[in-house]
């Protein structure tokens, strides 16, 4: 399908800030990048950092003042691959080197804690899709999507606690019940068309059978509907904006809007 994806952010940098962004669509299998534009007001120096090996980009600039900044691009996506039983889950001896570090524990997914729990919910099942759907369902079914129920510094240890959240809450407490089965995870950053209301969204992949499988756990919009941007241990990696100072967002907004089959 085609999409035209869209963000504005307008910002206030109080001093001279260094920023990095990530909003930018990746260059990936099943993902073509068919145009795109990118606008600075007022007009600033930016470094575009090539694609890394998982396609995605991100660009750097010095900002300071009031700043708006403005992406936009046509995409054409393939139908991805859906998670079904019965996949298979690969031995740490036959993962690719680059999977390993998605074995791990990180900042927001705290997998180490989370074993006991992993093993006597979940331990029954065949290891691999199997678990992972039924780890899907179980957050989907336990945890309440409510905006404002956490903050930035959330882990996954306190979304179980709370039993409420957004999509990144979501998504960190589906990634860290994986990695407790041994099933890398990763979190990935996208625009999500009929996503309601319009937002960066965040979701995950798993790894089995040899391939990296697209699944979101707070079911808000199909996996079809999503559109790639970055990719990342967890929210640290993937933020759409880290800065080098505090800054005040004034206003934001993102939209996708359907081009057609």
């Amino acid at each position: 399908m085609k999409l035209r994806v869209r963000s504005e952010l307008f910002y206030d940098f109080p001093e001279d800030t260094q920023a990095i962004f990530a909003i930018q669509v990746a260059r990936s299998p099943g993902q073509a990048v068919l145009s795109e534009s990118l606008t600075f007001s007022p007009d600033t120096p930016v470094i575009q950092d090539m694609a890394d090996s998982h396609g995605e980009r991100r660009f750097r600039a010095a900002l300071e003042g009031q700043a708006s900044i403005i992406y936009e691009a046509t995409i054409e996506n393939s139908t991805p691959r859906l998670l079904s039983p019965g996949i298979r889950l690969e031995s740490w001896l036959e993962l690719p080197p680059p999977v390993l570090e998605f074995l791990l524990p990180s900042r927001y997914c705290p997998s180490d804690k989370f074993m006991a729990f992993a093993h006597r919910e979940f331990g029954h099942l065949a290891p691999g899709s199997t678990q992972v759907l039924a780890v899907l369902d179980w957050v989907h079914n336990h945890v309440d999507y409510v905006p404002g129920a956490s903050h930035a510094g959330t882990t996954a240890e306190n979304t179980f606690v709370d039993r409420a959240g957004i999509c990144r809450d979501f998504t960190h407490l589906g990634i860290s019940i994986c990695r407790a089965l041994n099933v890398p995870s990763r979190a990935v950053s996208a625009y999500a068309w009929q996503l309601d209301p319009p937002d960066f969204h965040a979701v995950f992949e798993v790894y089995l059978d040899g391939a990296w499988w697209l699944v979101d756990a707070t079911r808000l919009v199909p996996v079809e509907n999503l559109v790639r941007i970055a990719i990342g241990r967890d929210a640290a990696d993937i933020a759409f904006l880290t800065t080098s100072g505090n800054c005040e967002c004034l206003s934001q907004s993102v939209s996708v809007e359907f081009l057609g089959d």
